[in-house]
């Protein structure tokens, strides 16, 4: 079940949203720091809500675009008279093959009703070679149970679970990190040593952390034991992109 487009935005609006949006920001650039001088200008791509973190690419990546759900609802980004957002169909992306080099999903694997064909949609807009993150809730942490938090709606998953679907949808785990171990409460009290105890629970706790962050690769050819999630192939979809207003629901 997709969280609606309004309470996101009022979460990351929120001090608590804008705590977690710097937290998990900090642990995605030690997966993704910036580009080398010898790779720049990279195409990126999120998926779900994943806008809160795409600004920490700007002025990186040679295209940066976003696509939300239409289960979800979509929010223009950055602004209505700039937008690089569009609604889409998870299952059909408007995009050709191969046209991204590295895709973001953040708030999109916990609550797709379509998750493998999902996956296999962004198998295919990922160039050869390219890279995701998947940003998850971590089923083991006080995150999954906080009921105010993003992050408590959909299906959590552990570590493992979420390495053996990136598995099984012919990606290639390369590293994880943890986010998110101060508890989603009292964060007005708390707040301030936020990035203490973040350190703190990388090193010494980092099954507790409230997001699990998991990068792979494109796998280019499958075992030969591999079943593949949808059957038979299929031509890119043919989808008009259209300016995302203000905030659409749908």
């Amino acid at each position: 079940m997709w969280i609606d487009i309004i309470d996101l935005r009022e979460f990351y609006a929120s001090p608590m949203g804008r705590a977690v949006r710097r937290l998990i920001g900090q642990r995605l650039r030690t997966l993704w720091p910036a580009p080398s001088v010898a790779n720049p200008g990279q195409r990126m791509l999120g998926l779900g809500f994943a806008t809160p973190f795409l600004s920490l690419f700007e002025g990186e990546a040679g295209h940066l675009v976003a696509a939300m759900p239409a289960g979800q609802g979509v929010m223009a980004w950055p602004d209505p008279t700039a937008n690089r957002v569009t609604l889409a169909d998870e299952q059909a992306l408007p995009f050709p093959d191969r046209t991204f080099d590295r895709l973001l999903l953040v708030h999109c694997v916990e609550g797709s009703p379509a998750l493998r064909p999902m996956m296999r949609e962004c198998w295919r807009v990922l160039a050869d070679g390219g890279r995701l993150i998947v940003v998850v809730a971590n089923r083991r942490s006080l995150w999954s149970r906080a009921e105010a938090s993003p992050f408590a709606q959909g299906r959590p998953y552990s570590m493992s679970q979420i390495t053996r679907l990136l598995r099984e949808n012919l990606f290639v785990p390369l590293q994880t990190t943890t986010a998110l171990f101060l508890p989603p409460v009292g964060w007005r009290l708390l707040g301030r040593f936020a990035f203490g105890f973040e350190r703190l629970g990388v090193r010494w706790f980092s099954n507790f952390g409230g997001a699990l962050l998991i990068e792979a690769e494109k796998q280019i050819y499958a075992p030969l034991n591999a079943t593949p999630a949808v059957s038979g192939a299929r031509m890119p979809a043919k989808v008009a992109v259209k300016a995302a207003g203000n905030i659409r629901r749908v």
